[in-house]
């Protein structure tokens, strides 16, 4: 398996439609089954579709503490901010934010700015480079830019995600690296990982490599 090193607290956000939330629920699994504790919070209170709550049976049946908005799940129109949200970050372990997409969505993490800057974090960007508007090394960097704007934090790591489904290639992949390389670079960064499916996981050509399944819908 690949090696996971990230500070205790991870902020995962992405562009809507990026698999922000598949990553997020399998970065989960892995750092559990190294025996760590590990605790999710769905902050993505923009998109009613394909939240981390919809894989709440998984998460605690795996040892998974998860934290959600209050009515997540509900026919309520706005939900809010989990009430034990702050107390989080004195959590024993790691502790995985999932935000929702876009500026839009990371907007909520401003409120909380104090909070990171006193604890050591990473913020990771996952990016498909098959989505609309982040194509391209131009656009990844305006998108993430924006993120960092409202969210007053900063990147410190890419997640390269590019896929079409269940049609994604190995090439295509590897495509999607290069150019989610050149954006981290010149937002300052690095590409941390690269995640793809566990059936092609191996023919992937890149360091770090990381293998997922598909825990919210079938692609």
């Amino acid at each position: 398996m690949v090696k996971i090193d990230f500070k205790k607290r991870i902020v995962v956000v992405g562009h809507y439609g990026s698999g922000k939330t598949e990553f997020a629920l399998n970065l989960a699994f892995k750092l559990r089954e190294t025996g760590e504790k590990v605790t999710i919070i769905d902050l993505d209170i923009v998109n009613p579709y394909f939240r981390t709550k919809d894989a709440e049976k998984e998460l605690t049946e795996a040892g998974i503490d998860i934290i959600a908005p209050v009515y997540a799940n509900t026919n309520v129109d706005v939900p809010a901010l989990p009430p034990n949200i702050y107390a989080a970050f004195e959590k024993e372990g790691y502790v995985i934010f999932d935000v929702g997409g876009d500026d839009d969505g990371a907007t909520v993490l401003g409120r909380f700015k104090g909070q990171f800057d006193a604890a050591e974090y990473d913020m990771l960007g996952v990016v498909n480079t098959k989505r609309p508007l982040t194509t391209t090394k131009e656009e990844i960097v305006e998108s993430l830019s924006a993120i960092e704007r409202v969210s007053r934090l900063k990147f410190t790591g890419i997640i390269n995600n590019t896929n079409i489904s269940v049609e994604t290639t190995p090439d295509i992949i590897n495509s999607g690296t290069e150019i989610c390389a050149a954006a981290a670079k010149e937002l300052g960064t690095s590409l941390k990982l690269v995640s793809a499916l566990e059936e092609i996981a191996d023919t992937i050509n890149a360091d770090e490599v990381f293998p997922i399944k598909i825990r919210l819908k079938k692609w």
